[in-house]
């Protein structure tokens, strides 16, 4: 038996159009990001890969994606599971700031250690930072990181995987998976076996859903997945590598 897991990343945001490093904080999609997330539910109908079940995270971005996708495949009605384990990966004190203006201020090499290393969190976020979520309500009773690194991410998205995802897979269902760049990328680096280099060049386009099948292991049939719009989805990732330049 193949197991159905569809990953979505979220439609263009508020701070994706402006260039600014988003991650915990709560902005809503453009115009372009509803369309965006509209025509990946409109590439789940006509591909006929409907989702029984939807995970998304904390944020609005997330929530807004499922909704308009859902939308577009009659399926508003099935269930849906939120946790701050999907949310963006944080990125401290650089939330709000502009992709160009620190990679002009830092220069090339550290911009990009702060935005692909795996292992190097940029700097934490201050207490007095407008944009700390510490005190934010729906995180409440669980912790809030002051700065992220993917690794980080990972270690908090593998074990809500295995908890909470994998129960729904195994029971038969297509699970639907509306999230972001970077804990969408968690789960691919979990799924393929990445190494901590490959991963780092691995850019997820938005609002194309990657449909992976996997077999009785969680393994993967396809490596990688296979993207419902793969012309569209190489050149969204390839709007991603750009970002900041």
């Amino acid at each position: 038996m193949a197991y159905t897991l569809i990953l979505l990343r979220h439609g263009q945001s508020a701070w994706n159009k402006s260039n600014q490093f988003t991650g915990w904080v709560d902005v809503p999609l453009t115009e372009q990001g509803i369309e965006e997330a509209k025509y990946g539910g409109q590439l789940m109908a006509k591909k006929n890969v409907l989702p029984d079940i939807v995970f998304t995270s904390m944020l609005r971005r997330s929530i807004e994606t499922a909704f308009y996708a859902l939308d577009q495949t009659d399926r508003l009605w099935i269930p849906v599971k939120r946790s701050w384990r999907l949310n963006e990966r944080h990125y401290g004190d650089l939330q709000g700031k502009n992709k160009s203006e620190i990679r002009q201020e830092y220069g090339d090499k550290q911009f990009m250690i702060w935005r692909r290393s795996y292992a190097t969190p940029p700097p934490d976020i201050k207490s007095d930072n407008k944009y700390n979520q510490a005190n934010d309500p729906r995180y409440k009773g669980d912790p809030v990181p002051k700065a992220e690194a993917l690794k980080n991410v990972v270690a908090r998205v593998e074990p809500y995987f295995k908890s909470d995802i994998e129960p729904e897979l195994k029971a038969g269902k297509t699970v639907l998976i509306a999230a972001h760049g970077n804990s969408i990328r968690a789960i691919v680096k979990m799924l393929d076996g990445l190494s901590d280099d490959v991963i780092s060049h691995v850019n997820i386009p938005t609002g194309i859903p990657l449909v992976y099948k996997l077999d009785e292991n969680f393994k993967p049939i396809v490596p990688r997945g296979e993207y419902l719009d793969p012309e569209k989805a190489a050149a969204g990732a390839k709007a991603v590598a750009n970002q900041g330049k």
